[in-house]
């Protein structure tokens, strides 16, 4: 096990600078997954931990060794790519023990290492088969096992679950988490899914653009946002936010750009000051005393129900745990907690609550 330290790494590609001076610090044993949209850079910086992509600055240190000019063999890093990468004329037996056979290791250590690693997967029974007669996720457990039996200072995970149905993501999720409690390895993981960063993450670095927005806990985040991005980008559904000003009359309030009213908590905002109000779906109420909106959608899931309403040209979303019988056009009342209130500069689109 080891920790990783990316400390001011920059990216070129010829005169375009894709990466602008990320810093990001892994502790031993943490899991800690880079999330961010298509192109944010998530990926390209799992490819200079792995040596994979050359620094133009900066350093990557691991286990306090920097790593700027080490080959990726000589990292003792382990990756599982998007693509399981198997051989297809290979056993699963033997895609699990390849890299040990690279590396010259006696037989004897090689089988006990792969019988290790495909008991910790449930893969035992499937040493014989090829990739052929196995499901995606089996797969995907085959392509671990072979980073497994390296044993490893550090995985590295790109996107491994995207070839997945939506089901099997949720089990591979659950088991990829299993998996790092048993082994306690440092774990680095890719992925553009939040909710796979929510519920697997010890630590969540947020990227844009080649930068750090934000760096948290997935509560963390979760709850105090740092600007406009991270708030909308972290959550599920994403926050709302309603652009507008500050009032202030007899004691401060918000007014969107249609002239919708809505609670404010304390704020140091000023009046007249352009913001963005944001509040997340779930965090909305309906009942007769909320905000009148004419509704346009609903989405019951049976666990809950999804309502998007309008008012003038602001859209809100919430989502409700009871069952509601409103139709498109009918009026409901949105019930705003001022508490659950974020709010955010218009201008630079920092939080100011």
């Amino acid at each position: 096990m080891a920790d990783v330290s990316i400390k001011d790494v920059v990216k070129r590609y010829g005169s375009l600078q894709v990466m602008h001076g990320v810093n990001v610090d892994i502790a031993d044993g943490e899991f800690v997954v880079l999330v961010g949209p298509s192109g944010c850079g998530k990926s390209t910086l799992l490819r200079m931990i792995a040596g994979l992509e050359a620094i133009s600055d900066g350093t990557i240190e691991i286990g306090g060794r920097v790593v700027n000019d080490v080959p990726p063999k000589g990292r003792d890093i382990a990756m599982v790519f998007q693509s399981y990468a198997l051989y297809p004329h290979k056993t699963v037996g033997d895609n699990i023990g390849f890299p040990l056979k690279m590396a010259k290791r006696p037989k004897q250590e090689i089988d006990d290492k792969v019988g290790r690693a495909a008991d910790i997967l449930d893969l035992t029974k499937y040493l014989d088969r090829y990739p052929r007669a196995l499901s995606g996720g089996q797969r995907q457990r085959v392509a671990m096992g072979r980073a497994i039996v390296r044993e490893p200072k550090v995985f590295l995970f790109d996107e491994p679950l995207s070839n997945l149905d939506a089901k099997l993501r949720v089990t591979m999720r659950v088991e990829i988490k299993e998996l790092h409690q048993r082994l306690n390895t440092t774990i680095v993981y890719v992925t553009h899914d939040q909710i796979e960063a929510m519920t697997m993450a010890d630590k969540i670095v947020v990227m844009r653009d080649g930068r750090v927005e934000q760096i948290g806990t997935p509560l963390d985040l979760y709850d105090n946002p740092q600007n406009v991005f991270v708030g909308g980008f972290i959550g599920s559904p994403s926050m709302n936010f309603i652009h507008g000003h500050i009032r202030d009359q007899g004691g401060k309030h918000f007014v969107s750009d249609e002239g919708l009213h809505l609670p404010l908590p304390e704020t140091s905002a000023s009046d007249g000051q352009a913001v963005s109000y944001g509040i997340r779906p779930e965090h909305i109420g309906i009942g007769d005393s909320g905000i009148r909106m004419k509704v346009v959608v609903t989405e019951p899931t049976g666990s809950e129900t999804q309502v998007f309403a309008r008012s003038g040209d602001d859209l809100i979303d919430a989502v409700v745990k009871d069952r509601i019988s409103a139709r498109p056009g009918d009026e409901v009342g949105f019930i705003i907690d001022p508490a659950r209130v974020h709010l955010f500069d218009r201008e630079t689109e920092q939080r100011i609550i």
